[in-house]
């Protein structure tokens, strides 16, 4: 595949324009992720060969910077304002560790699940972030261009986590017959992820921080809002808190119908922007009317849409939605969820065009 790359140039002030509901002065992208594929095109080269287990701090110190300008150099030719960097690239040690599930595009939400008791909790490796070296992430954003700054996923959120390391079936048994369990399993989660948080959030060249954790399904939420409000949202906010107290904003990105805790998500939580939209569940035009004037909504051209439709119909789609939000400000535009292999590439190029071109 031939090297793509657009002559726009990575203005972060643009982007956080949008992530305060404001009007930025051109038209701003956003994705969550996109894929390796896609990666290697726009960087114009293959990915940099992560060392192995017995790599000298030589080889590893030579890496970080090598593989966070990869990225930086994708996302830059592209056209966006920013980079997403996973966790595991500076603490390869941050994840949720499972007997793990196959790694197809859908598995069961119960496959793979390895606590069933309170032995289980004290047996479980939690991941240790109480010493994260910030020196990782200095290594990692050490060659971003100019006016572009970087944002972490997070290996998961605090419901997704809980799923995977209980089972969803477990899990509803458990909200009705051990609650203290549930909570203590969550805190577990959340303080791992706090301090992640904490080393991002203060890091200068991190510009924005992501909460990425799907709380629905089509029709509802996982489980309940009220369940949502007690084990999951009081880490939310100390995670936004963080964020606020450096003076970043916080994105949240979560999949599915969220409409009955989405005075939350706006009034309560801390969030600046929402991303993950679907066309089944709520259109992104109908989104922007209905909650635009509150929160800044990020992409939402949808997912199938973007495989099924013609690279006609998503540009002028595309184009639509900026001209919608182009008085009012506080929109991004980007996919429902993220770019996976499967979209075709026309098809992205399509949607990012009509950004692009003006």
């Amino acid at each position: 595949m031939p090297h793509i790359r657009h002559q726009r140039e990575p203005d972060f002030r643009q982007f956080l324009r949008v992530l305060r509901n404001q009007v930025p002065d051109r038209p701003v992208l956003y994705e969550l992720f996109l894929n390796d594929v896609l990666y290697q095109r726009l960087a114009g080269r293959p990915a940099p060969v992560r060392p192995g287990a017995t790599a000298s701090p030589g080889e590893i110190a030579a890496y970080l910077p090598t593989a966070g300008k990869w990225y930086a150099d994708a996302f830059a030719a592209a056209g966006y304002d920013y980079a997403t960097l996973s966790p595991t690239l500076p603490y390869p040690g941050l994840r949720f560790r499972s007997t793990g599930h196959q790694k197809l595009r859908s598995h069961s939400l119960n496959e793979g699940a390895v606590i069933s008791g309170w032995n289980d909790v004290e047996s479980f490796p939690w991941p240790d972030t109480t010493a994260l070296d910030p020196a990782a992430v200095d290594a990692v954003t050490s060659e971003f261009p100019d006016w572009m700054q970087a944002t972490f996923v997070i290996p998961n959120g605090i419901l997704e986590n809980l799923i995977e390391l209980v089972g969803y079936d477990q899990l509803c048994y458990l909200l009705v017959d051990d609650r203290p369990l549930v909570k203590e399993i969550s805190d577990r989660i959340g303080a791992s992820l706090m301090g992640f948080y904490n080393v991002i959030a203060s890091h200068p060249r991190v510009g924005f921080l992501i909460v990425n954790d799907d709380w629905g399904f089509k029709t509802q939420t996982m489980i309940s809002p009220d369940d949502l409000r007690e084990f999951v949202f009081p880490w939310v906010r100390k995670f936004t808190a963080a964020a606020q107290e450096a003076g970043k904003p916080v994105l949240l990105h979560s999949c599915g119908q969220l409409e009955s805790v989405m005075d939350d998500v706006i009034d309560d939580l801390g969030f600046s922007a929402k991303h993950s939209f679907e066309d089944v569940i709520l259109p992104i035009e109908d989104a922007y009317e209905r909650w635009g004037e509150r929160i800044a909504l990020m992409g939402g051209i949808d997912v199938d849409y973007l495989c099924t439709a013609n690279a006609e119909a998503i540009t002028t789609r595309s184009r639509a939605m900026l001209e919608r939000a182009a008085n009012r400000g506080g929109y991004a535009l980007g996919s429902g969820n993220s770019i996976p292999e499967y979209i075709p590439t026309n098809a992205y190029f399509a949607m990012t065009r009509a950004a692009l071109e003006r």
